[in-house]
């Protein structure tokens, strides 16, 4: 095993310390484990090879089963602040 010296700021060691042991992991084990998640997830996400693929892509996307037409701004709001307002305040 090799051994990698890093310098990071003391506020993202006391962060990345304090999710390692939420997580049960030492910060080495930890740091192995995001830097293992961040190369999966990089390697499956591929950039669009052209233009084709990419129109390809949205036309696949219009394909799924959805609502045909999103709700307008102001039906957005009204569900909102109608969700605002019953909610009861807590102190």
């Amino acid at each position: 095993m090799t051994l990698v010296q890093i310098e990071i700021p003391d506020t993202d060691r006391e962060r990345f310390v304090r999710q390692a042991r939420r997580e049960g992991m030492t910060l080495s084990a930890w740091l192995r484990a995001a830097g293992r998640a961040r190369l999966e997830n990089r390697s499956r996400a591929r950039p669009f090879a052209s233009e084709e693929d990419a129109m390809a892509f949205f036309r696949a996307c219009d394909d799924l089963d959805g609502p045909e037409v999103e709700p307008d701004w102001n039906e957005h709001l009204r569900v909102i602040n109608e969700s605002r307002a019953s909610k009861v305040a807590v102190k």
